[in-house]
């Protein structure tokens, strides 16, 4: 388990928009975390929040269509 990984897919959905549109779907952390390590992304629940953390970013759903602001360009 990494936050390399946790940055890894921010930065593949700040450079992809379909990777950003199968993520902002989710409502919960949780199934965020569960659906990045079944792409192969390994990561904790805690180390997803240290990440957004570190870097200032929250996982609120913003707009409409709703998105997240936590993609990395």
């Amino acid at each position: 388990m990494s936050k390399k990984n946790v940055e890894a897919l921010l930065i593949a959905g700040g450079e992809n928009s379909s990777v950003q549109s199968k993520y902002d779907v989710l409502k919960t952390k949780e199934d965020f975390v569960a659906l990045a390590n079944s792409d192969g992304y390994d990561f904790s629940l805690e180390e997803f929040d240290a990440v957004l953390n570190e870097s200032g970013d929250s996982f609120d759903l913003i707009g409409n269509p709703a998105k997240r602001q936590i993609w990395w360009k």
